[in-house]
């Protein structure tokens, strides 16, 4: 049986160069933007406030911007104005109809800020109608509730943003991604020993930092909603500021890193700490380094840190897939969730 799923997880390559065709000549709009602002708001929910978490990371590392999100709340609950001035408000929704984060970005342009959307719903959405730019990925229809191309092609956004504000990158690390998440789909390393790993664990602990953080996060989130796992995602710092005591022969962690990043001795360190106390530490990403200090590891990119998320993303969404049928779920449909979520 092939799910929805699985089938837009192997469409990634695909949208993946779509997108950045559609998106990185219009670097010079961004720029414009962006030179009218000093600083960064993200305005998300769900699986692309974990493509805003990326975002924040890769514009502060490497485009020297202050980065924060935005709590929607304060607009739509609250409705307080705040000062935007010099603020550039990015909002990311994958429709590009969530009220709320429509609402938001208008509340942002009221507050005085410029705005960016970046949405899968087309130039006609709300989002997009609502943004002084609207970057629109070309992921194509999405049709499983977990989202997998759609957040991808954000990240491919995500990154044609910072470049257009100016970030210390080469641009055509971008395009190399494709082929590099075309090669995990084919190559994911050790699935099928991490999937035996998670069948009978209520929970897991899934960990990274710096620019891995967002896809510990969205790893997290998929195990959540496809699989039904009690999955915390953390930064690795703050996990061994108390959480770890979590981490035991129950509640094994996966771990992730890119292979060229500062972060990755910590997750190598971190790894070991976890086999050392008798948990499983399976590894996504890190190179030889964090696959040998794991118990089971699944492959990452060859890619440098500024986009590998955009790879490291891939086997997290493979072992979701892969889980939820071990454990006799539909993955296309979890329990309780629409495509579209609606908050006030």
């Amino acid at each position: 049986m092939t799910t929805k799923m699985r089938s837009e997880i192997a469409e990634q390559p695909a949208a993946l160069r779509a997108t950045l065709d559609s998106l990185l000549p219009r670097v010079g709009e961004v720029r414009a933007v962006g030179e009218q602002t000093r600083q960064l708001l993200f305005i998300a929910r769900g699986t692309s406030d974990n493509a805003a978490v990326y975002g924040r990371y890769l514009v502060e590392s490497h485009a020297g911007r202050l980065a924060a999100l935005a709590a929607p709340s304060i607009a739509t609950t609250y409705k307080r104005k705040l000062d935007l001035d010099g603020v550039l408000a990015v909002a990311i929704s994958q429709s590009g109809r969530t009220e709320e984060i429509v609402e938001t970005l208008a509340w942002a342009k009221d507050c005085g800020a410029r705005t960016v959307g970046i949405t899968n719903g087309g130039e006609q959405s709300p989002l997009a109608q609502a943004a002084d730019v609207a970057l629109c990925t070309v992921a194509g229809e999405e049709k499983a509730v977990p989202a997998t191309k759609t957040y991808t092609t954000q990240l491919a956004a995500l990154a044609v943003l910072a470049l257009g504000l100016g970030a210390d990158v080469d641009a055509e690390d971008l395009r190399r991604v494709p082929e590099a998440v075309e090669k995990l789909i084919t190559e994911p390393g050790d699935l099928e020993a991490v999937v035996e790993g998670l069948q009978d664990k209520p929970g897991v602990v899934v960990s990274g930092r710096g620019l891995a953080f967002s896809t510990a996060l969205e790893t997290a989130l998929k195990l959540k909603e496809a699989c039904y796992l009690h999955a915390m995602g953390l930064s690795y710092a703050d996990l061994l500021h108390g959480p770890i005591a979590v981490v035991d022969a129950d509640t094994p962690a996966l771990l992730v890193a890119a292979e060229n990043s500062p972060t990755l001795s910590g997750t190598v360190a971190l790894a070991e700490r976890v086999v050392a106390a008798g948990a499983a530490a399976y590894t996504i990403g890190g190179g030889d380094a964090l696959a040998r200090a794991g118990t089971a590891a699944l492959n990452g990119p060859d890619l440098p840190e500024w986009v590998a998320p955009m790879g490291l993303i891939v086997p997290g969404q493979l072992l979701t897939e892969a889980l939820a049928r071990r454990l006799g779920i539909d993955p296309d449909a979890p329990r309780g969730l629409n495509k579209v979520t609606q908050t006030d």
